[in-house]
């Protein structure tokens, strides 16, 4: 392997929005995201919440019969 040609990985911080902080190794430093598994719905169990502002999916059931 080539040496001096890969990026230096060290420990940086992880920032969320909700303000959930996180110790990891990467190639970049201080990274912020907006997302994280703290806030993320499918790791809250607010995923139920689906918004079906233009009724499609009572259109698909009364379309094909499903109850």
């Amino acid at each position: 392997m080539k040496e001096n040609i890969h990026p230096k990985y060290e420990k940086t911080t992880i920032t969320c929005a909700c303000g959930a902080v996180y110790e990891v190794g990467s190639t970049k430093k201080n990274v912020k995201v907006e997302i994280c598994a703290k806030c993320h719905p499918f790791y809250t169990g607010s995923q139920a919440r689906i918004v079906d502002t233009a009724g499609r999916v009572e259109r698909f059931k009364k379309k094909y019969g499903l109850k």
